[in-house]
């Protein structure tokens, strides 16, 4: 059995999500999430990008310990020096340097010839090597690059002291079988390519990224580059879990397995998905709500007399578990705490405390509290802090009916403990608690995004509500969790603007710096 290396870009390609917008606390919480599931390496962000990004990458390779951390520079010195400086701490420093190959892309978006892009590569590749003892380079649409300028290139850079070479499917265009080909030509004509490690990284545009990447291994290559839950650019990226998965459960076919701890799957595919606002679809492969649930008679049948009549995968392997009682109203805070720390979260003790105080209105409120909704109340709680919670939903009450008006009240606590009310109305409910908000706060607040979901099942499920909204020249997503929708909604609409105000305060600051 070999080993193939997991290089998680969940945090850099990742977060180029449409509308997700990741604060330092939130990736450090995923970061330490992807160190336990066991990534090989991790890709913590493009350092050279923004301070916010800078300083993210920092706090995780100083953070991580049993991951190799990874920042992303284009071919510029600058931004080489950017990401050493954020990753010099790591326990194991290294850096991935990117420069497109295709044709397309050189002649209209670099605007150079093949040769000043090789030797800009070269050059790129021998100036990180002074700083980094692991160097890896990546020939951006690879799959859309001639061939023979690949092999000429990545020789090149091979002798300028690469260790890792990508050739990336970019725009997501390949099939399995011209990627794999792709791989053998490479090998075959590469003198020096035993010295590196071969890497592949698919973009899911034409739903093919799994089956590229699988075939990819098939045909010699040693690390495999994505995203939990397959999030990313445009489509996203390949989803690592289902990667990883097949490999296991196909041992006898690719002959090949990760380190990966499985059954942390599905708690880091919740996290990411929480902390994202990015719901994951029930049919979705390993990790989807339906993925081991069974309707139809025939499989119902097959299931309760042998599960693996219809289940390849058992639930338990990827951490999925029956949602029961873990506590009651009568829980104590030891009991909720030694809880707390099996479904991974480490709080400080304000935080800690807030938490349970939340758990037991809960159980004022719901028969059964199950492990979904204990995450959704500590992850609330865990990442929160970042945004310094300037302002705090006292009550909201709303007035509705099919002949009436929705009205919306709503007192917050403003950050000198003082209590403001306002209301407005609204088409809807929801719409109303917004502009009841959005009047207590100077300047226009745009609404661009409102998902609702429901955590667990039932009638007494919680609610968790997620927004993106436009306050000033900021946008930012926000997150509220309560057993009512609209106290949900209201609480996920204070939050992003409490990050908007964390973002005007830190912008502040970098200026008069």
């Amino acid at each position: 059995m070999q080993k193939v290396n997991v290089f998680d870009t969940t945090l850099r390609d990742g977060e180029q999500s449409a509308g997700v917008n990741l604060n330092t606390v939130e990736k450090v919480e995923i970061a330490k999430q992807l160190e336990k599931l066991g990534v090989d390496i991790m890709e913590a962000g493009f350092p050279a990008s923004s301070k916010g990004d800078f300083e993210a990458v920092e706090k995780i390779a100083k953070t991580v310990r049993n991951s190799s951390v990874t920042g992303l520079a284009r071919a510029y010195k600058q931004d080489i020096d950017a990401a050493w400086d954020a990753l010099k701490h790591s326990a194991e420093p290294r850096i991935h340097i990117f420069l497109a190959t295709s044709p397309i892309h050189m002649q209209y978006k670099l605007r150079k010839t093949p040769d000043e892009v090789a030797a800009i590569a070269v050059e790129a590749v021998k100036y990180a090597k002074q700083k980094f003892p692991l160097v890896q380079w990546s020939a951006e649409d690879a799959t859309r690059s001639d061939k023979d300028f690949l092999v000429r290139i990545i020789t090149e850079v091979i002798h300028a002291g690469a260790n890792v070479i990508n050739l990336p499917d970019t725009v997501g265009y390949t099939t399995p079988k011209e990627y794999g080909a792709l791989y053998d030509y490479i090998q075959e004509h590469v003198p020096n390519i035993d010295k590196v490690i071969l890497s592949a990284h698919c973009h899911d545009d034409l739903g093919m990224a799994t089956a590229n990447t699988l075939s990819a291994i098939e045909h010699g290559v040693q690390q495999v580059e994505g995203t939990i839950n397959g999030i990313g650019e445009r489509a996203g990226n390949v989803a690592l879990e289902e990667v990883a998965v097949a490999l296991h459960i196909r041992q006898d076919y690719y002959k090949k397995k990760t380190r990966l701890k499985l059954d942390e799957i599905k708690r880091t595919s919740q996290l990411v998905s929480k902390l994202t606002g990015m719901v994951v679809p029930g049919n979705k492969a390993v990790v989807g709500a339906n993925a081991f649930a069974h309707e139809a008679g025939i499989h119902q049948d097959g299931v309760l007399k042998e599960a693996s009549t219809y289940e390849i995968i058992t639930p338990e392997l990827v951490g999925f578990s029956s949602n029961r009682l873990v506590l009651g109203k009568h829980s104590g805070r030891h009991a909720f705490k030694e809880r707390a720390a099996a479904l991974g979260f480490d709080l400080g003790q304000e935080k800690l405390n807030e938490a349970f105080k939340a758990f037991k209105a809960l159980t004022d409120k719901k028969k059964e509290v199950t492990d979904d909704d204990l995450f959704a109340i500590l992850a609330e709680k865990q990442t929160d802090a970042a945004d310094a919670a300037h302002y705090e939903l006292e009550s909201v009450q709303v007035q509705y009916g099919t002949l009436n008006i929705p009205t919306a009240t709503v007192r917050i606590k403003t950050p000198e403990g003082t209590l403001v009310e306002e209301a407005s109305t609204g088409s809807g409910s929801v719409e109303a608690i917004y502009h009841t908000i959005s009047k207590l706060f100077d300047g226009p607040i745009e609404l661009k995004d409102y998902k609702l979901q429901s955590v667990g099942s039932g009638q007494d499920a919680l609610a968790d509500a997620y927004v993106k909204v436009k306050f000033g020249e900021f946008e930012c997503g926000g997150r509220g969790s309560a057993q009512d929708v609209l106290e949900a909604s209201a609480k996920s609409f204070l939050n992003a603007i409490n990050r908007a105000h964390a973002m005007e305060q830190q912008s502040r600051k970098q200026v008069q710096v």
